[in-house]
Parts: structure tokens; sequence; C-alpha cells
């Protein structure tokens, strides 16, 4: 009975309905983004969809996840063999279920399956979601779809395939921060589309190609980098306080446990030129609470010299846990 306890707790835990619920949640807006606002205007956003479009448009009969299908299966290999277990297992579904979506989403919004082949925005939903006359906005909300969704499955401890799971790889062995690995592999797709959409190779007799397309591709991985950047590290906007005293300010340390409610480090220094004793205090804020720690400070010690700098992550109690052995920390 014990043995079976220990098989059920993981999977009737709440973390656990959360990160399957998040996957498939990240899943779904990803797919949304690129089936309504990315894909009916050969808009490339890099990485294997941003390659499934250009491949559609060479090959239309193939819907675009289903493309998906054909170059995430290596990616996903590599990804369980590279990225662990956990990861690998959590990546398995997002993998499948992606293009799943995808697919069931253009299905609904096409009326036809020639529909389907050309992808018409003008067909799209009955032409109610038509922006052929504003490609910024779809692109930059395209964008934006795609960064939440990819963010919020990479939260999960899961990747969707494709250039996450090769920034993910270039992270872990070449150290290579995981949004900058992202631009990187999704630069060399925008060339691809450019070859494509943008000099006419593959692209339908009735369309004009358009290099202008590329140059909406790379806004569209741009937007969808800061976006995916911020889904996964929040705004990164804690700050850090170096306070040196002349004498001890008990009135200080009463308002950061009290009136901040945080905690700070105390430390015994002396000045170098003077010598003569001093007080340090080490502290963390979020960048709301520097105005205030500034004003109390001037009023408990106004000779305190003061340095606030960027915090770039802050682990501990009250702020972020800190990583396990194999967790992967997306940046």
């Amino acid at each position: 009975m014990k043995s079976f306890y220990r098989f059920c707790s993981p999977v009737l835990s709440k973390d656990w309905w959360l990160t399957w619920i998040g996957i498939i949640v990240g899943c779904t807006i990803m797919a949304a983004g690129f089936v309504f606002f990315i894909n009916p205007y050969n808009i490339v956003p890099g990485g294997v969809y941003g390659t499934c479009i250009v491949l559609h448009s060479l090959f239309p009969s193939v819907l675009v996840g289903t493309f998906g299908y054909m170059l995430d299966i290596p990616l996903m290999l590599l990804s369980l063999l590279l990225l662990g277990a956990k990861l690998g297992t959590r990546t398995v579904v997002a993998v499948l279920i992606t293009p799943t979506i995808m697919n069931l989403l253009t299905s609904i919004a096409y009326p036809t399956k020639e529909a389907m082949m050309t992808l018409d925005p003008a067909l799209m939903l009955g032409g109610a979601l038509d922006l052929s006359n504003d490609l910024m906005l779809t692109c930059i909300i395209g964008a934006v779809m795609i960064g939440i969704g990819c963010g919020i499955v990479v939260r999960c401890q899961a990747t969707t395939g494709g250039s996450d799971i090769v920034a993910m790889i270039l992270q872990k062995y070449c150290n290579i921060k995981f949004s900058s690995g992202i631009l990187l592999v999704d630069a060399i797709v925008v060339l691809f589309g450019l070859v494509v959409f943008g000099f006419g190779i593959g692209a339908p007799e009735e369309s004009q190609p358009s290099v202008l397309l590329s140059f909406y591709s790379l806004i569209a991985i741009f937007v969808s980098a800061r976006v995916l950047a911020f889904v996964i590290n929040g705004k990164k906007d804690d700050k850090l306080i170096f306070v040196i005293c002349s004498k001890p300010v008990e009135d200080l340390h009463r308002f950061i446990l009290h009136e901040l409610e945080r905690s700070a480090t105390v430390i015994k220094s002396s000045g170098l030129y003077t010598g003569d004793d001093k007080e340090m205090i080490f502290l963390v804020v979020s960048y709301k609470e520097v105005n205030d720690v500034k004003l109390k400070i001037k009023e408990c010690d106004p000779l305190s010299f003061v340095v606030v700098t960027d915090a770039y992550d802050t682990y501990g109690e009250g702020w972020k846990t800190l990583p396990e052995k194999h967790e992967l920390q997306p940046e």
C-alpha cells in the first residue's frame, strides 16, 4: 500500500497538474499565434515552425503542423538524449500536441481543404480576421502570442520543439543564454524564408515576392524573444543596495525588518582613509522600495555612503528558490 501511495502521490499533487495544464495552455497560445497571425501572411519567425511555413509554401498540400511533426521528431530525440528524461518526457507531450492543435485550429479557421492549402487570410474565419493591410499589427500580435506560449511551456521545464530545444542545448553545453540562442537559430531560418518569399522561389504564381516579409520576420523574432525572456525571467528589476554608515543605525534596521518586511546583512567594516569603524548593510529590494530606503537612510544618517545597483538574480527566502542539480534555468 505504501509503495502504491508513493507511486500515485506525484500524479495527485497540485504542482503536477499545474505543470501539465501550463504545458497545454502554452502550446495552445503558441499554436493560435501561428495559425491566426503568422502563417497566413508568410511571416517566418524562425524555428521549426518558421521553416514549416516556408516548406508549406513549397509543398502546399502538407499542412504547417504536419511539417512540424517531420522536423520536431529528430529534435525531440536530441532532447531526450541531451536534456534529461524529466524534460524529455514533457517535451514529448509538448512536441506532439503543438502540431496537433495547430492543424486542428487550421481546420476550424478555414472552410475547405483548398483554403487550408493556400492559407488565404481572406478565407480565414470568413475574413473576420483578415489583417493583410496591417502586417505590422499581425506581426506583433503573433510574435507576442508565440513568446508567451513558448515561455509558459519553458517555465514548466519543457520545450515546444524546434529552436527552443536547440537553444536549451546551446545553453547547457555552450553557456549561451536561452533567449540569445533562440535569436541566433531563428535568424538562420529567416534567411531561408528570404530565399523563398523574398526572391519568389516556390512562391505561388498569383502572389508577388516580397523582401519586406523578411523584415517583418526579423521584427517577429525580436519581439517573441523579448516576450519569451520576460515570461521566463520576469522584469529583473530587483535592486542591490550597499549602505556604509558612520554609526550603528537601529532605526534603519527596524525599518528594513518591520516596514519593508525584509532582512539584510550587517557587516562590520572600517574606512580605508580614516580607519574609523563603520557599519555596512547589504540589502536587496524591489525597485519600488528603493526610494523609501534612500529617504530612511537620509533620515537616520545623512553622511552615509550608498550604492544602488541592479541585482541580476536573487535567490533565497522571500525570493526565488535555488535550482536543483539537473534543473535547467532558461535565461
